[in-house]
């Protein structure tokens, strides 16, 4: 039996918020241990891991579980769930240091969760727009490019949280 819980979406008998509502998150789990086909993580203990190690070990075995990891599938499927747009004069003339300090902060966070990437960052116009597969990545690249470079920083939530726009701009 599951009942409606406020804002948060569904609860299960318990009373407890369902944690995410990620459609790519399966809910059941998968079997362990099963390798991503895409970007070579290793699924075990409930998560996923980057393990090039422990990959290469299990990849031998045929009767290892293999399929598309959800950050591999979101990408495939061009499902954002984090926005960050960036503007102004001072974006490209600082190009090339900005987009380094975004892939840096990118790999820290797949170091820590796989399924944290940017699926695109292309120019558009003045604006260099940038979707993540998770909404806290598009949260956190916002923050540390303000940190480094100042400007104005607005993070916007969608009510359940499932959506981040970050917009970060400064001029000259």
């Amino acid at each position: 039996m599951q009942r409606e819980s406020g804002k948060f979406g569904i609860s299960d008998k318990r009373g407890r918020c369902k944690t995410s509502s990620d459609p790519y998150i399966q809910a059941q789990g998968l079997p362990e241990p099963t390798l991503c086909t895409g970007c070579k993580a290793v699924y075990r203990h409930k998560r996923w891991y980057l393990d090039a190690e422990a990959y290469e070990k299990l990849s031998a075995d045929a009767k290892v579980a293999r399929q598309l990891c959800p950050a591999c599938r979101k990408i495939e499927d061009g499902y954002a769930e984090g926005y960050v747009t960036l503007r102004g004069s001072y974006l490209w003339d600082h190009e090339e240091e900005i987009r380094n300090i975004l892939q840096n902060e990118e790999a820290k966070a797949m170091a820590k969760n796989p399924l944290e990437r940017i699926i695109r960052m292309e120019r558009d116009g003045d604006d260099l727009l940038i979707e993540t597969t998770e909404e806290k990545l598009a949260e956190h690249l916002g923050r540390a490019l303000n940190k480094s470079h100042q400007g104005e920083l607005k993070v916007v939530w969608t009510d359940d949280h499932a959506i981040c726009r970050v917009t970060w701009q400064r001029e000259g």
